[in-house]
């Protein structure tokens, strides 16, 4: 049902503005967090090398491992002979030197440390084979067709392989359910080892563009430059995705053009009905009526254009027969901006409701039939 939601709300919201803006890059997508909404999209299925862009899924997996209590941001990690192997990016671990999850997690999403990143994926799986394996099984859980992993890094690999459009999948799913990760994302220069080894962010939007809150840079010979660039302004957090492009520079100018674009042209609303919902009443069933609740939360992403002046139209049922399961739809919300409707929110029980027994309904009968005497 959330996915039919977003959809409805994609298909009312867009219109024909979805490429009012232009990139360089030959790949690149748009999209907005609270909704999972897509705003602008450029051959975002084509599969190409991710670079280190893939460590979104690497964090996203750490995360989760910590909201799940198998880590926490204190455990100390030791570092093998296999994550200090790891050429590209990284912060030059020796075998065996000790590190939290948290110095690790800082070093990964500020300067892209390759070794921190297959050190967390072996303290979490045992080691980085296994732990693709798991990065495989999450991205297919999350929809991403177009992606294999290879490994935990990024670094070049025959047939390691996403889209714009799976990047900007995990990357949702990283900062919508895992917002402390931007304790990290967001640090422009830091250090390690007690203040002996700098750190500055790779992502050059951190500290140039307005509102940046992440994600993760890539880049290699043949990937060339990558970005997952992510930023919020007025409650509003948007995900631009840029593959392929030509030069670093060119990369960040084509994320905040996107961004920009759609921070200037949307806006996320709350909708909540203007007067309560009346309940809508059940033939047949253990109670007489089933309450309505707004589907999805109300949350509309809408052009600003049409945000101004909002007016709702409701529509239930008159009756539903039982049984009525939980998420079941009992009407429609309707929001419109002049004579144009721009959303249509379903109303959905908010409870189960059985169907009445045999039993029940003699009992019912001879209770009434005992109050009327």
């Amino acid at each position: 049902m959330k996915k039919l939601i977003t959809l409805m709300f994609a298909v009312l919201v867009l219109g024909t503005s979805a490429r009012a803006v232009e990139v360089a890059a030959p790949s690149a997508l748009l999209m907005e967090k609270e909704t999972g909404t897509i705003l602008f999209a450029k051959d975002e299925h084509n599969k190409l090398e991710p670079a280190s862009v893939t460590k979104v899924m690497t964090i996203l997996l750490t995360m989760e491992a910590i909201d799940s209590g198998q880590l926490s941001y204190d455990t100390v990690v030791t570092a093998s002979a296999h994550a200090c192997s790891m050429g590209g990016s990284q912060i030059w671990l020796k075998e065996n030197e000790q590190m939290t999850v948290s110095d690790m997690l800082k070093a990964v999403c500020v300067v892209s440390a390759n070794d921190c990143a297959v050190a967390l994926a072996e303290q979490i799986a045992g080691s980085e084979d296994a732990f693709v394996e798991r990065m495989n099984a999450r991205a297919k859980e999350l929809g991403m067709n177009d992606t294999t992993f290879k490994n935990a890094t990024g670094l070049p690999a025959a047939g390691h392989v996403t889209s714009a459009h799976d990047i900007a999948v995990m990357s949702r799913e990283l900062i919508l359910n895992h917002p402390d990760i931007r304790q990290y994302t967001t640090i422009w220069m830091d250090t390690l080892r007690d203040g002996t080894s700098q750190l500055v962010n790779t992502n050059k939007l951190v500290r140039f563009y307005e509102g940046a809150t992440g994600l993760k840079t890539g880049s290699t010979d043949s990937a060339l430059y990558c970005l997952s660039g992510t930023a919020e302004r007025d409650g509003m957090e948007l995900i631009a995705v840029i593959m392929k492009d030509a030069t670093s520079a060119q990369r960040f100018e084509d994320a905040k053009a996107l961004l920009s674009y759609g921070f200037s042209t949307y806006t996320l609303k709350k909708v909540l009905p203007e007067t309560p919902l009346a309940p809508v009443p059940v033939e047949l069933g253990t109670q007489a009526t089933v309450q309505p609740v707004l589907g999805d939360g109300g949350t509309l992403l809408l052009e600003k254009s049409s945000a101004g002046d909002l007016q709702q139209t409701v529509t239930l049922a008159d009756s539903v027969s039982a049984p009525v399961a939980r998420g079941d739809q009992l009407g429609t919300l309707t929001v419109t901006s002049g004579e144009k409707a721009v959303a249509e929110i379903p109303l959905l029980a908010g409870e189960e409701v059985p169907r009445i027994t045999y039993g029940q309904m003699l009992l019912r009968l001879l209770r009434t039939g005992f109050l009327s005497d």
